[in-house]
């Protein structure tokens, strides 16, 4: 590089920048391609994205400007014929040709002649050379060619990143990642895979190891797993320390550090040296959102053994990659410890549960309306999904692990496929459709993948629980062909691993381009990019949400990071406004204490009355972990750690005792939500949203706090009908045409939805109706009649 950047480096997290191109600035526009356009490994460099850069105006010179230097030497300017030479500076070939050669392509030529001409035409004077030349060709002495220095000089003045394009393109080339870690380079690692399905042993015998190592380190995807080996290792007499995002908690009283670590994988250390390393969950590092994680411990991680946990279908990629580091990799395969079944037979309906049962759904809609048609029923059920917190998730798994406690069914997301550990017996997908966010954002419905329907499915029967043998199936009869096409599948294999942009290099970017904004230098960075076809660019998307929320806020560029990395749902609009006010805050260098924390949050809470409470108190437990991520990067601003922790606890217990109430806040929200019609609504029907209606009111509201408040009562299999793909339509016509007249009262009854005594009721109060004469058949014979008779009288 021409200047090189790595001072910055070294500078305290909320020191300045110093800009380069003094005031010079460039606006960004939001980069129209996803991060999967980036370059391959073919080793060219390519073209930028222009569509990126806007010119920065620059003011013509007013009257009040110094003296016309230029005019004293030759004469005044006239206008009109500068105007002439300067059109055809522009349209001579030669000069596109040499802007091209200088990165000036079309559109950046065009942009930058505009911007050129009316900086002439309006200044009423310009520098002395440049007036000079100007004369010159209007005079006739000179040729409009003399002009390209004077106009390249300004299209950098608007264009800044066209200076420092080869920095630009070094800083973002992402081809060679092992070489970010010298350290790890430095030693020979071994690698050893251990694959297989869920509940193999695979993790068993790598932690195995990770205990009698003289130090370790395990890296997994969710606090629970991190928390459980933690638990176990200290339960094992091997002091090991936890260490999550929010927290970090030490093995020894005198808080010294202990030989092992548990930690969630974007908390591991790269330059900390360990005798053993696990990665688990590793086929989780082609996730488009947090893949780079695991890319980082994989290749980073210095351990003398590193083992590896997963699916076989990561097995290529780890040794492709490991084959660039030089290192070899040793696969170990386990197979399943228990059988798993897959059944012939749907449930059908919530009659035929059984002790041991696990019902997933993939809504928190469908969690409400399944768990609220079960309790109908008598029975007790645990309910589990993935925005609760963790400690309340562990209670209900504990309430349904319990042989003396009544609770024997369990309703849950697919949050139950890693980090827990449950005595199921037969798992039951509600549907294999699943809502999933595309590389637009858009929100679609597909068939749940193989690897998916596997972890899920694996939980059934897990060896040591009293169930010696799993089964799965599904709710509705239709679903289970496909549920058994989709098992019988092999998981497609890990292409690529995810890789993303390093603080470090976007402070390099805004060493080159101080004026822009964080937003924007991730933009470029990516349209930059270079991969080779073993990496991609995970999804920017949240951090450049959170960039552009906070970008108004005085911040320098350390801190404006570490605030866009926080780990937020987006969609969760009282976190967000949360994070701002967090931010602004900060900036003001104001502490954010806990009375302040408890003034926003209006601590102390009560216990929810309806599902809108519990969703906001689920809110407050994520703005309360945000403090204390926070309180972990800068310590002086979050001061009170510990007592966010403690009240923290407290609203864990209260979001504990509204789970286990929430038949009850279901009926609550459905009376308030509909008060004139709370009792039409039968009790077994489900209380679901279309899919039309939920993103109607997501786009209103913008909040997930509303979800829960969808209290139309409708058929399921209308609801499913919609989300369920074409083909399968026809099964469907079939199976009504086989089941004749009453199909709809059969597929009610099958389904859970309408009960014996139900049915005969309808029936009974039909027969009435009908003998009144006010609905049914006998009303439509009256109107036929009638209109038969109004045909003969116009014959």
């Amino acid at each position: 590089m021409r200047r090189c950047a790595w001072p910055l480096l070294r500078l305290p997290a909320r020191a300045g920048l110093v800009p380069r191109h003094g005031g010079a600035a460039a606006r960004l526009r939001p980069a129209a391609a996803a991060c999967s356009s980036s370059a391959g490994g073919d080793g060219s460099s390519r073209a930028p994205d222009t569509s990126l850069f806007v010119p920065v105006p620059l003011k013509p010179v007013g009257d009040a400007a110094e003296e016309d230097v230029g005019a004293e030497l030759t004469r005044p300017l006239d206008k009109g014929e500068v105007l002439k030479n300067l059109n055809k500076f522009y349209k001579r070939k030669e000069i596109q040709r040499l802007g091209a050669e200088n990165g000036l392509d079309a559109r950046l030529f065009h942009q930058a002649f505009i911007s050129f001409r009316k900086y002439i035409m309006e200044s009423s004077s310009v520098s002395a050379d440049l007036h000079i030349i100007l004369n010159d060709i209007c005079c006739g002495a000179g040729h409009v060619d003399d002009l390209f220095p004077f106009f390249l000089r300004h299209a950098k003045q608007i264009f800044p990143m066209l200076d420092c394009m080869d920095d630009l393109r070094k800083i973002s080339d992402l081809r060679l990642p092992p070489n970010w870690y010298p350290d790890a380079r430095a030693i020979q690692r071994k690698i050893i895979f251990h694959a297989g399905p869920t509940n193999s042993g695979k993790t068993y015998h790598a932690i195995q190891r990770f205990l009698s190592a003289k130090s370790g380190v395990y890296c997994g995807p969710l606090k629970l797993l991190a928390h459980e080996i933690f638990q176990k290792s200290n339960d094992a007499n091997v002091p090991c320390d936890l260490v999550t995002g929010e927290e970090r908690v030490y093995a020894n009283e005198d808080a010294r550090q202990a030989p092992h670590i548990a930690c969630t994988i974007e908390m591991c250390s790269t330059n900390t040296p360990y005798e053993v390393a696990v990665i688990d969950e590793i086929q989780m590092i082609r996730d488009p959102a947090r893949g780079w994680a695991w890319t980082r411990a994989l290749l980073g991680l210095c351990a003398e053994e590193i083992h590896v946990c997963g699916e076989a279908a990561a097995i290529d990629l780890v040794t492709e990659l490991m084959y660039t580091t030089g290192e070899e990799v040793e696969v170990r395969n386990y197979k399943r410890l228990t059988p798993l079944t897959v059944l012939d037979y749907a449930l059908e309906s919530l009659d035929n549960l059984r002790p041991g049962d696990c019902i997933v759904c993939f809504s928190k809609n469908d969690i409400y309306s399944v768990s609220r048609q079960i309790e109908a029923r008598g029975l007790e059920c645990a309910v589990i999904y993935g925005s609760l917190p963790p400690g309340t998730k562990l209670e209900q798994a504990k309430k349904f692990n319990d042989p003396n406690d009544p609770c024997k069914i369990l309703v849950a997301t697919d949050a139950i496929g890693m980090g827990l550990n449950l005595c199921i017996k037969r798992v039951i997908f509600n549907s294999i459709v699943k809502p999933t966010i595309n590389e637009k954002g858009e929100k679609e419905i597909d068939s749940i993948t193989t690897s998916q329907a596997l972890q899920i499915a694996g939980r059934a029967g897990r060896y040591g629980s009293s169930f010696k043998q799993g089964e799965v199936t599904t709710m509705h009869r239709d679903d289970l062909a496909q549920l058994k096409e989709i098992l019988s599948e092999p998981v497609r294999p890990v292409k690529a691993a995810g890789l993303h942009p390093t603080p470090e290099q976007i402070e390099m970017f805004a060493y080159h381009l101080p004026d822009a904004t964080l937003s924007n230098l991730i933009d470029i960075f990516v349209s930059l990019s270079q991969v080779d076809g073993l990496y991609f660019v995970c999804n920017i998307d949240d951090f450049k949400f959170l960039a552009d929320m906070i970008q108004h806020i005085p911040l320098n560029l350390r801190s404006r990071y570490v605030f866009c990395t926080a780990p937020l749902n987006r969609k969760e609009p009282f976190v967000c406004t949360t994070l701002l006010k967090f931010a602004r805050q900060f900036s003001r260098n104001e502490p954010l204490t806990f009375d302040w924390l408890c003034r926003h949050t209006k601590w102390p809470l009560a216990a929810p009355k309806n599902i809108k409470e519990l969703v906001h108190l689920e809110a407050v437990h994520d703005v309360f972990d945000l403090y204390l991520w926070l309180s972990y990067r800068f310590m002086d601003m979050f001061p009170d750690a510990v007592l966010v922790r403690d009240i923290q606890k407290k609203l864990d217990d209260i979001i504990q005792v509204g789970v286990c109430n929430i038949t009850k806040l279901i009926r609550a929200s459905q009376s308030a939500a509909a008060p004139g019609t709370a009792a039409v609504v039968s009790e077994d029907f489900p209380l679901s949203r279309t899919k039309r209606d939920t993103r109607a009111v997501s786009d209103h509201h913008g909040a997930k706090s509303t979800e829960a408040l969808s209290i139309a009562a409708e058929v399921s299999g209308e609801r499913r009908a919609k989300n369920l793909k074409g083909y399968r339509s026809a099964t469907r016509q079939e199976d009504l045409k086989s089941h004749g007249r009453g199909s709809l009262a059969n597929r009610l009854l099958r389904e859970g939805l309408l009960t014996q005594e139900m049915l005969r009721q309808l029936e009974s109060e039909w027969q009435d109706q009908h003998r009144n004469g006010r609905y049914g058949l006998g009303s439509k014979r009256d109107d036929q009649s009638g209109s038969k008779e109004m045909g003969k009288k116009k014959k």
